[in-house]
């Protein structure tokens, strides 16, 4: 009778189920290939603008397949919204006046340069769409925030004072990264820090 028992380490036999491939590695290109979109995206519309960026462009900048932004996004606004949740981060915010989460703005604007949330927020915009989510964004992560500090410190207008205070912000991060003052966009974080820390805490109301 002839051995028909295959050889340890062999191929299973013709027919024979194999194993399924580890779901982890599909897991991993997944998330590689969202950060790679993201961080294409996040160029794209601080360079173009989101109207004028494509999704065919945003998948070659990221060198993967272009459909990946609708099975992971659902479309190119919502891939926008991510771009914000990156800039501004996704942990709840502390406001602008704590140093701790200023600084921590500072050095990832630094980093990165302004993202389109600002830009989108501040400048005026074709989409609406866009336009009013990265509002709602920046009013949620920045403005909520001093809005709720100056209601506790039973301030005037809190909301106006929020909103000084942030248009200050987004205003001076804007002109930093825009080169049209030198010593400002040559200064460090830590040169701001104390300088612009002063200029938010104006907005407090007088002791």
């Amino acid at each position: 009778m002839t051995d028909t028992t295959p050889e340890a380490g062999g191929s299973a036999p013709e027919g024979g189920s194999r194993p399924e491939p580890s779901p982890a590695p599909r897991r991993r290109d997944a998330a590689r290939s969202r950060e790679l979109l993201i961080r294409a995206a996040t160029e794209l519309f601080a360079e173009r603008g989101f109207d004028r960026t494509t999704i065919r462009e945003i998948g070659e900048r990221a060198g993967v397949d272009p459909a990946l932004i609708a099975r992971y996004f659902g479309g190119k606004t919502q891939l926008y919204l991510a771009t914000v949740r990156l800039e501004l981060g996704d942990t709840a915010p502390a406001d602008l006046l704590e140093e701790d989460r200023l600084r921590t703005l500072l050095e990832r604007l630094a980093q990165r340069g302004p993202g389109p949330s600002f830009q989108a927020a501040v400048l005026p915009g074709d989409n609406t769409e866009v336009q009013q989510a990265a509002r709602s964004f920046l009013h949620e992560r920045l403005v909520q925030p001093l809005h709720d500090r100056f209601t506790a410190e039973q301030a005037d207008r809190p909301r106006l004072r929020a909103e000084l205070a942030t248009a200050a912000f987004a205003g001076i991060v804007l002109a930093r990264a825009g080169g049209a003052f030198d010593e400002l966009t040559e200064a460090t974080p830590e040169d701001l820090l104390p300088l612009l820390h002063d200029l938010l805490a104006a907005a407090r109301p007088a002791r």
